[in-house]
């Protein structure tokens, strides 16, 4: 059986599926590398590709990747990522697993939508966005049935939109963004050091603590305020959230879903769909295998 392979790249994991042309999931692997060593999440998938390949018997016939940061035009690495995974940038996927046809590359984020307009959340629409709440917020579009890159591969990164002209910049310099207000990694500064991850403040929430609530709350309807923005630019038919944060179910869906009744633009009385995304950690493993099997098609397997 023909198949397809997805890799998705995290901060100190690796994601990987095996797909065929229809959809139908083969295996999923989650392989941990060690972020203090130097290139050992390449090394890895490079090892997990022979692993899977050798158990299915034959090798994939398209292989895809994504991985944070801003793609590279030609689509073969990585362009920009600062701060981390370093060796990254430029590294060329094609040349480095030795493959006979390219391994297209794509932002993690975007290749997140993918999966979900695939075969997830976002399989009815045209018009959607994505928003992954975790340690930062990524984000990615789909404009008219079509992934927004932009001039530079910048489309979608909308945890940088800017809240607050006065705040603190974040890493991309813009000051007061959506990612320092509900990010996980900003919890510390935003409970005074009370919390140290979004989960110990929503534990406290649901059992009730005015103090966690009211911290959660000030995220939450920022970050209303910010899919209320992003509606007005992009018009789209649906919002879809992932990313660990959004594990928190209905902590999250009810208020958010509050909040935008009161801010967001509705002509006719018709809104933006919110929902919960629905393929998980491997969002962007399905989505590296789909943007493979629309650019590498091949009758022949990816020797």
């Amino acid at each position: 059986m023909s198949y397809s392979l997805g890799i998705d790249l995290g901060g100190s994991s690796i994601k990987a599926v095996a797909v065929t042309p229809a959809g139908e999931n083969l295996l999923q692997r989650n392989v941990e590398f060690e972020t203090e060593e130097k290139m050992d999440w390449a090394l890895k998938i490079r090892a997990l590709l022979d692993q899977i390949q050798t158990e299915r018997g034959v090798r994939a016939q398209t292989i895809g990747l994504s991985a944070p940061g801003l793609a590279a035009s030609d689509g073969r690495s990585i362009a920009y990522m600062p701060g981390r995974l370093q060796g990254l940038e430029r590294l060329d996927w094609t040349t480095f697993l030795g493959t006979r046809l390219p391994v297209p590359v794509l932002n993690d984020a975007q290749a997140a939508l993918l999966g979900e307009s695939w075969l997830g959340a976002a399989r009815r629409f045209q018009n959607v966005i994505l928003l992954t709440l975790g340690t930062g917020v990524g984000g990615a579009a789909m404009v008219d049935g079509k992934l927004l890159h932009g001039h530079l591969g910048r489309a979608g990164h909308f945890g940088h939109i800017c809240l607050d002209p006065e705040g603190a910049p974040d890493i991309c310099g813009t000051p007061g963004s959506l990612e320092l207000a509900i990010g996980n990694a900003t919890i510390r500064d935003r409970s005074g050091g009370r919390f140290q991850t979004t989960h110990e403040l929503l534990a406290a929430h649901t059992a009730g603590d005015a103090q966690a609530t009211a911290i959660w709350l000030k995220s939450v309807k920022a970050l209303a305020g910010a899919v209320a923005s992003f509606i007005n630019i992009l018009d789209p038919a649906a919002v879809i959230i992932g990313g660990g944060v959004a594990r928190a179910g209905n902590s999250l869906f009810e208020p958010l879903q509050h909040f935008l009744d009161a801010m967001e633009w509705r002509p006719g009385g018709q809104r933006a769909q919110l929902l919960p995304a629905q393929l998980g950690e491997f969002a962007g493993a399905f989505g590296a295998a789909r943007h493979a099997q629309n650019h590498c098609p091949s009758e022949r397997p990816n020797v």
